[in-house]
């Protein structure tokens, strides 16, 4: 497998696989596969499809996460969590990341 491993301050923080591979974990992990509209900018056409922060909730849910475990993986207080789900506060740049990846929301993750 010709993995690339993208470190900061001496600490693993990505890994990058080539697309087949990638394509592999999604179907492996039962998430379709991922498409790239070549006529479209990317940005453009994720922002139409992507779920709203205030839609956290109901992610979690369905992955059947409950909201402490969410908020302890993430990084943030349970209450903070609440005020996320409740569209009160938006998440920054790490916050969106870890919600990204523990939920499944490939776009909202920002490149750094």
């Amino acid at each position: 497998m010709g993995i690339q491993v993208i470190s900061r301050d001496g600490q693993p923080e990505y890994a990058v696989v080539p697309w087949e591979q990638y394509q592999a974990l999604l179907k492996a992990a039962g998430q379709a596969p991922a498409v790239v509209e070549a006529d479209e900018p990317a940005a453009s056409s994720e922002a139409l499809s992507l779920p709203s922060f205030s839609e956290v909730a109901q992610l979690r849910q369905a992955k059947g996460i409950a909201p402490e475990q969410l908020a302890r993986n993430v990084g943030v207080s349970p209450a903070y969590l609440a005020m996320i789900e409740s569209g009160e506060r938006q998440p920054d740049a790490a916050i969106r990341r870890a919600l990204a990846w523990h939920l499944g929301v490939a776009g909202w993750s920002e490149p750094s």
